[in-house]
């Protein structure tokens, strides 16, 4: 079982270990196994993610759940406008507004307007029609503290992730952020991760 990671993210070498993870990149109550930890450092190596810019960490509510590995929006939005052919997106929220449904950039609503979801449009160079996502706030909302205090902000970053992921599935596959794992659960296999062919070959220290 993997004891070091060693790999290049943004041009900087990470090294993780086991005793890092578990030290300063878990949140949550529940104690990670070494499973669960070599796995977050293989997927942060694939995928080439520092977790030190919390591009990526671990959530382990209770030592009886399985451990989830959670992604920033950050780094989904660097990833994304890397892309050779990333033009640009739009995002908002999708509002009740007398009796009339509402599509709105930003997260800014009325006090009497009902929020009901998020959207989102990512536009590709060479490609005239965007790709759409609209997410149902009814979904991802469940009364917690953040949800209650900006469910508009929430809702419209859901929106932006999935619109990505839809749009760069090879880049962006098995990576979910906080927001999400309610409803798309990252749980830990035996399976392991495959490396990608381009890393630069470094020796074990």
């Amino acid at each position: 079982m993997t004891d070091l990671a060693i790999y290049e993210a943004n041009g900087k070498e990470i090294e993780l270990s086991k005793d890092t993870v578990k030290q300063y990149l878990v949140s949550g109550n529940g104690k990670v196994s070494d499973q669960e930890v070599v796995m977050f450092m293989e997927l942060c190596k694939y995928q080439e993610l520092n977790p030190f810019l919390k591009e990526a960490y671990l959530i382990k509510y209770s030592d009886k759940a399985p451990a989830s590995i959670v992604v920033g929006k950050e780094a989904y939005m660097k990833r994304a406008q890397a892309q050779p052919d990333f033009e640009r997106f739009e995002a908002g929220i999708i509002i009740q507004r007398n009796n009339q449904l509402m599509e709105v950039e930003g997260s800014f609503k009325l006090p009497q307007d009902a929020l009901l979801g998020g959207w989102a449009k990512i536009y590709r160079k060479g490609i005239k029609e965007p790709n759409v996502t609209r997410v149902s706030m009814a979904e991802y909302s469940q009364g917690q503290s953040t949800w209650t205090k900006m469910p508009a902000t929430m809702i419209r970053k859901v929106a932006i992730v999935q619109a990505i992921r839809e749009t760069y599935p090879e880049q962006f596959g098995g990576m979910y952020i906080e927001e999400e794992i309610n409803k798309e659960p990252i749980t830990i296999t035996e399976q392991p991760v495959k490396q990608k062919k381009n890393l630069t070959k470094r020796a074990n220290k």
